[in-house]
């Protein structure tokens, strides 16, 4: 007798956590699954703002178009020039970086704080701050250090676009990629590098074969978690560039935003959301595989 007792307190401990997991599964289902299917749907449409009497299933169509672009290799090529580019700057400087403030020297707490500011600043103001007081090309302080030395002013925004938006983003983030590493190389065991130290270790040998190597999975979480965000960038190049010069700074998420916001074109623009998500997940596995097997070896 005692079994079945055992199976029915089970199945009424189940049946409780069910009653508690049931509104999270169900909020999870609005949130996510019911937009997801509304987009597949508005992709299979044509539906555009500034013909609503024209609405009608059209298949294919709209992705037809949208493959068709001549404006997304551009932006895919973007999307992904910008990624790469970020997470190249934010983890070889934010390497650099934890491996300073690790050390001991006058006023590193307030460095440390100076340091971590930029990542609570706000995309949008961050990029005017860029934009207006930094790389401005006549009242911008890069055009005024340039003058003093005389040398041209550069118009970031008009000659650079994508490499200016590389320096925001990278900016914004290089905080975060130094925490995490930073927090990594803090508990590294002080007894490897002392026996490193004695056995005559430099401080290039210690970076390259005690720090660099306890880094990995620190730099794989760092890259994985800046990747997911980074290929949602809209806010920098609203703000500074709007995708232009022509589709010079458009990425993947702002040529989107051209086909719902400027054409109108529900349709189109859902099925951008599908090719963006379907990239997105092809991205991310692939390094997820890169990074598994770099930390197995």
């Amino acid at each position: 007798m005692p079994a079945p007792r055992a199976a029915s307190t089970a199945h009424r401990g189940r049946d409780k956590t069910l009653g508690l997991k049931l509104p999270t599964i169900i909020l999870l289902l609005v949130w996510s699954v019911v937009p997801l299917v509304m987009t597949l749907w508005y992709s299979l449409q044509r539906y555009n703002l500034l013909s609503p009497g024209e609405r009608g299933f059209v298949g294919f169509d709209n992705y037809s178009f949208l493959l068709t672009d001549p404006g997304l290799a551009s932006a895919i090529w973007n999307t992904l020039l910008l990624v790469v580019a970020v997470l190249v700057i934010t983890v070889a400087i934010g390497t650099l970086l934890a491996v300073l403030f690790d050390q001991d020297f006058f006023g590193r707490g307030v460095a440390r704080v100076l340091l971590i500011a930029p990542f609570f600043v706000m995309p949008t103001v961050s990029a005017l701050i860029w934009k207006n007081l930094l790389m401005h090309p006549v009242n911008g302080l890069f055009a005024f250090l340039l003058r003093g030395i005389g040398l041209p002013t550069i118009d970031w925004f008009a000659d650079y676009p994508l490499t200016a938006i590389v320096i925001i983003v990278a900016w914004q983030w290089l905080p975060f990629a130094t925490l995490i590493l930073l927090t990594a190389i803090q508990a590294l065991d002080p007894e490897r590098k002392e026996a490193a130290r004695m056995d005559g270790a430099g401080p290039i040998s210690m970076f390259f074969f005690i720090i660099l190597p306890h880094l990995g999975r620190a730099i794989s979480v760092v890259i994985m978690i800046e990747m997911l965000f980074l290929l949602s960038i809209f806010a920098e190049i609203f703000v500074t560039t709007s995708g232009g010069p022509g589709m010079a700074s458009t990425n993947l998420p702002f040529l989107i935003y051209r086909y719902a916001l400027l054409d109108f074109d529900v349709g189109g623009a859902s099925a951008g959301g599908v090719l963006a998500i379907v990239l997105a997940n092809i991205v991310a596995i692939f390094f997820m595989r890169f990074l598994s097997r770099s930390i197995e070896a």
